[in-house]
């Protein structure tokens, strides 16, 4: 029997992808390993082993900022699983109903916050909720609610939550549009097969349509995680890279940037920024694995 031909054009056709990728992606993540395992000493690069993430974590400078960013960023991705995702399988629900009018204006205009710059976003809700100038005192005024009205961007226990809800409301048009795919997938046969058994309306969509779309809020779920614990865009526009006030809102991002370029009066350490760098993947690798090997599997069972 003749060998089965190599087919080259595959690799014609993946190189380039691959090529980009490794050189954008892969050689700077292994480079930032690499650093991490270094330090400056006497102006020279010596090798020091695991001695960056002892002293990130041991030494009380770097620890307290260490577990205070992590802190925080363990608060906004829950806040974003508490609120965002959920509110997303509403929405996809109530725009994937057949009778309804205008649904796809409805979802353009629910989507459209998801495409605009963080830039745009973090300046112009700090204009919105600004005491001095803002349009949020009046509009609570108009409705008698302006004794809620507070200082949110600029107080510790508040500022951070309201960066998270200013992060929901961008993105909540991600998983509405991605249930909402889920849902338009389920074939038409099992609806049809719950409505002989007299399972309709609410019934439906939690006995029939959830357990259906259990592994794209999975995915979505994943998502999340890895896109928080990846933030830094929102809070660096809004807060700055101090992330004020008083580092209530400092998140892994934040700290990292300071850390590695360096910010005011504080000088750049590019081995102790790569040692958190590291870090920051360690721990998203850790839930991403988590996920795959503890929770995807279980969801197959629930899968067409």
């Amino acid at each position: 029997m003749s060998r089965p031909r190599f087919r080259w054009h595959i690799v014609v056709f993946l190189a380039p992808a691959v090529l980009v990728y490794t050189a954008v992606m892969i050689f700077p993540l292994f480079n930032t390993l690499r650093l991490a395992l270094y330090s400056k000493i006497d102006q020279e690069r010596v090798f020091v082993g695991l001695q960056n993430f002892t002293t990130l974590l041991g030494d009380p400078l770097w620890s307290d900022q260490f577990w205070n960013a992590l802190g925080n960023n363990f608060w906004f991705f829950i806040i974003h699983m508490l609120v965002q995702n959920p509110i997303g399988i509403a929405l996809a629900a109530i725009l994937s109903h057949p009778r309804l009018r205008f649904a796809a204006f409805y979802r353009s205009a629910i989507f459209i916050p998801t495409i605009l710059s963080f830039v745009i976003v973090g300046f112009a809700w700090k204009l919105i909720l600004s005491p001095i100038w803002g349009i949020a005192p009046s509009m609570l005024d108009a409705v008698g609610l302006k004794f809620l009205f507070a200082p949110w961007l600029g107080k510790e226990e508040y500022a951070l939550t309201t960066l998270s809800l200013i992060s929901v409301w961008q993105f909540v048009g991600i998983p509405m549009m991605l249930i909402y795919a889920a849902l338009l997938s389920i074939p038409e046969e099992i609806l049809e097969a719950g409505e002989i058994d007299g399972i309709t309306g609410m019934s439906a969509f939690w006995k029939i349509k959830l357990p259906l779309i259990l592994p794209s809020i999975g995915i979505i779920s994943i998502l999340t995680f890895v896109g928080n614990f990846n933030a830094f865009d929102l809070i660096y526009t809004a807060q700055g890279a101090l992330a004020g006030p008083d580092f209530s809102t400092d998140i892994l991002g934040t700290f990292m940037y300071r850390t590695f370029f360096g910010f005011q009066l504080q000088l750049g350490d590019p081995y102790m920024g790569s040692a958190i760098a590291s870090a920051m993947f360690a721990i998203i690798l850790i839930g991403v694995c988590l996920y795959l090997f503890g929770i995807q599997t279980r969801m197959r069972r629930y899968q067409l």
